[in-house]
């Protein structure tokens, strides 16, 4: 009967993934199916964590996430949790190999968002290291199948993806971060004068971000690249879509991409990988 507990565990990741986020969940259904589960229990696993920090303001967030964190450790340890967002993902952590040094550091990145308002540049990039390009490197285990000389090609290809999706979260959720949370993540920014100059100097470094993740996106294995290319064409529209917003816009509306823009993209990237022209 372990089977079913396996398969109930991972089916609370996809719902989670699918509750959360419908744009990547679309975007994993666009991956082989062989792929879909294990990349549902990454983001079932890492959207828990995210929780804690953002939205339970009415608790011990700390004590909260401390307890998440050794739950982890001792599901990682046994190979079983009662959690069936932890079991999922520790399935996946043993089946693809996963360095577990990567969630030490993204549970590094999400104590940082427990009393952490302001970034230098080191703690910048550490935080963005912890919270999304670890992300991007779990999910490459994945689309690799264990072919470790892929993955270091790839690698960091899949640091810069997640980079600019994180990034591009950054700008897009700048009221919610600013005014809810006091947060200001790009270092040397004053969301209170926040001016063109600020926001051309974030963009240029986002830009680099997606031209060195669009290379390694077209070397992933056809099993995954139609489904990331996807998730990154989505984003990039997101990300052109907040160049051509004024700095203030950025402070007054969440930037979003229409369901029918969505279809479009999805539509367009299909005809171009019919015709393998990604």
């Amino acid at each position: 009967m372990m089977h079913l507990f396996h398969d109930v565990s991972r089916e609370c990741s996809r719902i989670t993934t699918e509750k959360y986020s419908t744009s990547f969940s679309s975007a994993i259904k666009l991956l082989h199916k062989d792929l879909r589960a294990p990349i549902y229990n990454i983001y079932g696993f890492v959207r828990f964590a995210d929780e804690i920090v953002d939205t339970f303001h009415q608790h011990d967030k700390a004590v909260l996430l401390e307890e998440f964190k050794q739950q982890t450790a001792e599901a990682l340890e046994r190979k079983l949790s009662l959690n069936p967002i932890l079991h999922s993902f520790q399935l996946t952590v043993h089946e693809y190999g996963i360095d577990r040094r990567l969630i030490e550091a993204f549970f590094k990145s999400m104590e940082m968002d427990l009393d952490k308002t302001q970034y230098d540049p080191e703690g910048y990039r550490e935080y963005i290291y912890g919270s999304a390009e670890v992300v991007g490197l779990m999910c490459l285990y994945i689309f690799c199948e264990a072919d470790k000389t892929m993955y270091a090609k790839l690698k960091p290809a899949a640091q810069a993806l997640g980079a600019a999706f994180q990034k591009v979260n950054f700008l897009r959720d700048v009221k919610a971060d600013y005014e809810q949370l006091n947060r200001t993540y790009f270092p040397g920014v004053d969301f209170g004068n926040f001016t063109q100059t600020m926001k051309d100097k974030i963009e240029a470094d986002v830009e680099n971000d997606f031209n060195e993740a669009y290379r390694g996106v077209l070397e992933l294995p056809l099993k995954a690249r139609f489904g990331v290319y996807v998730a990154y064409k989505y984003y990039l529209s997101l990300f052109r879509k907040i160049k051509k917003s004024q700095p203030a816009m950025l402070l007054e509306n969440r930037i979003r991409i229409p369901n029918y823009s969505k279809a479009m993209i999805v539509m367009r990237a299909g005809l171009r990988s019919q015709f393998n022209i990604l």
